[in-house]
């Protein structure tokens, strides 16, 4: 995940919503939530990380890491398959950024 663009997987929800936006309200809606979920994610693994430093949190670090990974895939295909039947589909548990 380091070499690869793995941590940067907010970055291409964010380029389609800021050069596709315009084309229609479901691109628009499955970009915005895209981004704002993976942006979620990315606080969980890093709240993991901080919980490793203070070694007491290990445990702890742990089920982050594991809870943002499972729920990485599974909501990432869940809302890939809706776009695709062009659905609107919202991300649970996701921080609301872009609208």
């Amino acid at each position: 995940m380091v070499l690869s663009a793995g941590l940067l997987s907010w970055l291409g929800p964010l380029l389609i919503y800021l050069l596709f936006r315009d084309r229609s309200y479901l691109v628009r809606n499955a970009s915005a939530t895209a981004f704002n979920f993976n942006i979620t994610v990315w606080i969980a693994i890093v709240a993991g990380w901080i919980c490793l430093i203070t070694i007491v949190l290990l445990p702890l670090a742990i089920v982050l890491w594991l809870a943002a990974a499972v729920c990485q895939i599974v909501f990432s295909i869940l809302g890939a398959v809706r776009a695709n039947r062009r659905e609107i589909y919202t991300y649970p548990l996701q921080v609301p950024i872009l609208k």
